[in-house]
């Protein structure tokens, strides 16, 4: 499990538009990461929703911002285009990097237990060490206290 202070596990991750992302090569800017479970989905919309209407005061930061999910690319692009989206997409259709960030978890719903992504945000310094974790994340006023963390730094 990640925990603050440390460096964030590296990844190379597809990304809507078809080029990738990856995490070293984004060193000397600070990497807001959040993990979501699934595109179009009414809590995942409004997360996605909420970074991109903050996406200009993050850019003034010096912030870039990604969402993480299993979905593939051509959903992510769906789901962007259908939602006017302005933040990246990342699949992580195999769940490596979830599994590496520690949002890979059990979960329960209707006494059914299944494998899921837990809602959770990574804050990266420019040096690529983790400065804050959100875990369960709850979406109202989440992107704002995210955008503050980036502010602190």
């Amino acid at each position: 499990m990640i925990e603050v202070g440390q460096p964030a596990p590296d990844f190379t991750l597809p990304r809507d538009g078809g080029e990738s992302v990856t995490l070293s090569e984004l060193k000397g800017k600070t990497v807001v990461l959040y993990f979501y479970p699934r595109d179009d989905t009414s809590g995942c919309t409004k997360e996605a929703i909420a970074f991109t209407e903050e996406a200009a005061a993050f850019d003034a930061a010096g912030a870039v911002v990604y969402g993480v999910s299993k979905d593939t690319v051509a959903k992510h692009e769906k789901f962007r285009d259908k939602h006017s989206l302005g933040v990246p997409l990342l699949s992580d259709a195999d769940s490596d990097v979830c599994e590496r960030y520690g949002t890979w978890v059990e979960k329960s719903m209707y006494g059914k237990t299944y494998m899921g992504i837990e809602r959770a945000t990574f804050l990266i310094d420019s040096d690529g060490i983790v400065r804050e974790i959100w875990r369960k994340v709850k979406v109202p006023g989440h992107a704002e206290a995210v955008l503050a963390a980036v502010k602190a730094l």
